[in-house]
């Protein structure tokens, strides 16, 4: 059977131009797309089809610009770089062979519509080389999708239902209804891709879905009726074209003989290097005699990125405007600070290191003051010069955890604009288990190279010295080589992201924006109390003090509650206490879950849990938090950790806001301590039951949909729903129960856990779990699909396309493997609800730009944002908050907001 296949080239150009970096040749000329664009034909070239074509879309209006004038209305115009590099892609796909089909008065979608489908009627083989989504419409047998960028491949009515939830010949209404903000064609408003797979399945077709529009309840019903009109050319605009008429049949599709001198000169001109060498292995000729001055200075993506650097110190004005005049130049470069103190709104600069070119770097030392330092540049001049080059938004940054480095240039004056791209945040993105996150650890994994480490050039211990007093040339080298693996690393990462879309997203969309508005909010800090807490702090001294006096009562004897080893004797060996928790070497526990779970047996456990609680909210909160307090704000500015959490959850520390307890009396007490100053208020926006709603959205059960539409307790609902009850007749222990099964069941909850939480027995709690299964079936089916994706897969994914790697699904103990279950459970509803508090964080902190003087994003915590704000402007802000973080995310059931406003943050609550 012949093959023949299909390359829908402006799918492909498009794609590599914002997937690759902004690569260019030695003359400065932009590669990027085009590099992308001549690695997927080489690969197709290896697949050695019978017929091939590069289809482009031609030049002029469309039919479907007659049908509908604002059709793509709102594109941008084409980047210059990316025009630049179209006449040079053609010329190479010509030189390769391939024959190239542009047809005026249609798009290339059409022209490949069309032969694809003449194709399987003669009996070829078809696949459709793409990265459009439209083209699932063309999918029969015979006719497969492939994205080679990705690897993905939609090839039966099964993989299609797959990606999109409904079949290839409902795609062409499940376009219509979405709608292409990219071609300017309106869908229905808030239908998104699984609203609208819901009602296709649910009633075959567009048409189906019209004839039933007024069954349609709620939003959904109203957005669709509103867009009912305009849904049947949108039809029309989707749906490709496979009647064009053409001059070539696909039989006449051969590859023509490649012409290798053309071939060789445009590789050498553009600097891709591995495809010359290719090329020479083929024709038997070097590449060095046809490459001659031609030859490119920067390394292509795929050279060895593993062998030592060089890098130069810049000591001198001459030396600086050398160095200004090639970042002005470039398209992106890496930058890093060297400082005095880890914490960034306290530390001064020492100095900052460059790198344009991988291998390539420079460090611009200006605070080293050890005796018989050389002369350097003068810091504020210096700054002075760097300023514009770093503040331009079009010169494109690049760093390893920026958010430190934006802080430390921020509090010296440069406001830094254009930070496009963090390797640590790649990484993370990438596989969040896979390995830490910090340059060393990325560099060992991803290059092979081993780092230059902090301890090698400032010592470590009591003997590390300050880097201002390390010597200029170890400096450099540990400095330098910082810029310059992280734009190797960078190199290496972004190529890994551009092959998985979705992860992509997800680095783009969310985490790259969010770490300037992290940057503010840490910035921003927050006032505090310190008389409140000086008198929290002599209160819990007191309660200590009891504890300890009741501990040594029901002891018997006085001994030390902070010396595990003594509380081991007492508990186990004395009073005869069973050892029901273990540690990793098999002695008897004396942790948290130890002691809980021998409490019922004798008072002793409770208390020294009673005074293990104060004594850590006392060390870790009314003691510390007054010596956080910056000298030159006033204020307490925690850090947060993008790169933390595997599921994407922000946390924090210094102070670690995060795991300040809430249902506790002594916790609020401690928030009493977090106060709005003179003239303003504090105001929290909290989402409601956030991960249970993502549940609902993702299981989709409609029992529980229901509950959370109603508006109604959504505990007593379930309760109801489970004991067969009205709303009114449900008892508080029935809600509780209810309650415990909803949150147990997203932490992978056992029936023993349930009877112990409820006070019950192990059988009852059963019955509970499997009414509660047989009444939400949606639920039950949502985990076992969950299971058996990450079994196949090895990891899950947030709504947003987050993924969380399970390592041990298939390999370890049982109970790593029951483990990694759980999470498979619980990381899509806390991952997509980390993913939806950080798009509500952007789109408040994008909105707050204009509102800066009058409030401030001050803290995060879990499902929290915090704000102060004039008094004046609190219903304002309410207001807008709410809306924004309401509509973070489209989920089948409603995002609700609770608000509390307070002269602190228990207030506020």
């Amino acid at each position: 059977m012949k093959r023949l296949v299909l390359i829908d080239g402006s799918s492909y150009l498009f794609r590599a131009f914002h997937a690759l970096p902004p690569l260019t040749n030695a003359d400065g000329e932009p590669t990027g797309a085009l590099f992308g664009v001549v690695n997927m034909l080489r690969a197709t070239l290896k697949e050695q089809p019978d017929c091939v074509a590069f289809v482009l879309d031609a030049s002029g209006p469309t039919f479907r610009d007659e049908l509908y004038p604002e059709y793509k209305a709102n594109r941008p115009p084409m980047p210059e770089d990316l025009r630049a590099q179209i006449d040079p892609m053609i010329a190479i796909v010509q030189a390769l062979g391939f024959p190239l089909l542009r047809v005026p008065g249609v798009e290339a979608d059409d022209v490949i519509g069309t032969l694809a489908l003449q194709a399987a009627e003669a009996g070829m083989e078809v696949t459709i080389s793409t990265s459009d989504k439209d083209f699932a419409q063309l999918v029969r047998p015979g006719i497969a999708l492939v994205n080679t960028m990705s690897g993905s491949r939609l090839d039966s009515d099964e993989a299609v239902i797959a990606k999109f939830g409904v079949r290839p010949d409902q795609i062409i209404d499940y376009l219509a209804i979405m709608g292409d903000s990219v071609d300017n064609v309106p869908g229905v408003e808030k239908w998104g891709p699984k609203t609208t797979a819901k009602w296709l399945v649910e009633h075959d077709s567009l048409d189906g879905i019209c004839a039933n529009a007024d069954a349609i309840k709620g939003k959904a019903g109203e957005h669709f009726r509103a867009a009912m009109s305009r849904l049947p050319l949108n039809r029309q605009l989707v749906t490709i074209k496979t009647d064009v008429a053409l001059d070539a049949g696909p039989d006449t599709l051969a590859l023509r003989e490649r012409d290798a001198d053309s071939l060789r000169g445009l590789y050498a001109r553009y600097g891709f290097n591995q495809a010359l060498k290719e090329l020479d292995a083929v024709t038997g000729e070097p590449a060095a005699a046809a490459a001659g001055k031609s030859a490119v200075s920067t390394p292509a993506p795929d050279s060895a990125l593993a062998s030592p650097g060089q890098y130069k110190a810049v000591l001198t004005s001459s030396q600086l405007q050398a160095l200004l005049d090639e970042l002005q130049g470039a398209g992106q470069f890496a930058f890093d600070t060297e400082t005095d103190s880890l914490d960034p709104l306290q530390a001064n600069l020492v100095g900052l290191s460059f790198c344009v070119h991988p291998g390539e770097a420079v460090y611009i030392p200006l605070a080293h003051d050890y005796p018989g330092a050389p002369p350097q540049l003068e810091m504020a001049a210096t700054l002075a010069a760097l300023k514009p080059v770093l503040e331009d938004p079009q010169r494109r940054k690049l760093g390893q955890h920026g958010k430190y480095d934006l802080h430390v240039l921020g509090r010296h004056g440069i406001d830094v604009q254009g930070y496009d791209d963090d390797t640590m945040l790649q990484s993370f993105v990438l596989n969040s288990t896979a390995s830490r996150h910090d340059m060393d650890s990325l560099a060992k994994r991803y290059l092979g190279y081993d780092t230059i480490k902090y301890a090698d050039v400032a010592g470590k211990g009591a003997k590390q010295i300050p880097f201002s007093h390390v010597a200029l040339d170890d400096a450099t080298r540990y400095a330098a080589e910082d810029a310059d693996i992280t734009l190797r690393l960078y190199r290496v990462l972004s190529a890994q992201l551009a092959s998985q879309p979705a992860l992509e997203n997800v680095y783009r969309s969310i985490e790259m924006p969010l770490v300037q508005v992290l940057r503010r909010i840490e910035g921003n800090g927050v006032r505090i109390d310190m008389d409140e807490l000086r008198r929290q702090s002599a209160d819990l001294s007191k309660r200590m003090l009891a504890a300890q006096q009741k501990a040594t009562e029901l002891a018997g004897r006085s001994f030390n509650l902070d010396s595990l080893k003594q509380l081991q004797a007492l508990l186990f060996d004395e009073l005869g206490l069973p050892a029901l928790v273990k540690t990793p070497k098999g002695q008897p526990s004396t942790n948290e879950e130890a002691l809980e779970a021998i409490a019922d047996q004798h008072e002793l456990p409770r208390v020294i849990l009673e005074y293990r609680g104060l004594a850590k909210l006392r060390s870790t909160y009314t003691d510390k938090l007054p010596e956080m307090i910056n000298p030159d704000t006033g204020r307490v500015h925690t850090s947060y950790h993008q790169a933390g959490a595997a599921t994407g959850r922000l946390s924090s520390s210094d102070p670690n806001l995060q795991n300040i307890p809430i249902r506790t009396d002594d916790g609020r007490r401690i928030r009493q301590a977090f106060v709005a100053p003179p003239g303003r208020k504090l105001i929290a926006c909290d989402y409601s039951q956030i991960e249970l709603r993502i549940m609902a959205h993702l299981s989709d059960d409609p029992g529980l949909v229901r509950a959370f539409e109603s508006g109604a307790d959504v505990h007593k609902a379930t309760a109801a729903e489970v004991f067969g009850k009205s709303i009114d007749q449900v008892s508080g222990n029935e809600r509780r129960a209810a309650k415990a099964i909803n949150f147990g069941l997203m932490y992978g909850m056992s029936a023993f856990g349930l009877a112990r939480q409820l006070g019950i027995g192990r059988g009852e709690a059963q019955d509970y779990i499997a009414l509660y299964f047989s009444r939400y079936p949606g639920v039950r089916d949502f985990m076992e699909r969950t299971r058996q994706q990450a079994r196949e897969q090895g990891y899950v994914e947030t709504v947003f396309g987050r993924r969380l790697y399970l390592e041990y699904i298939h390999k370890g103990t049982a109970g790593q493997k029951a483990g990694a279950e759980r999470a498979a459970i619980n990381a899509p509803m806390q991952g997509t609800a980390a993913d939806i508090i950080k798009r509500a964080m952007i789109d408040v902190d994008g909105w707050l730009a204009a509102h800066r003087d009058r409030a401030l994003m001050i803290m995060q915590v879990h499902d929290e944002l915090v704000f102060e704000a004039d008094q004046d402007f609190v219903d304002v802000l309410v207001a807008e908050v709410v809306q924004r973080m309401s509509s973070a995310a489209q989920l089948n059931v409603p995002l609700v907001v609770d608000t509390g406003v307070g002269d602190n943050w228990d207030q506020a609550h």
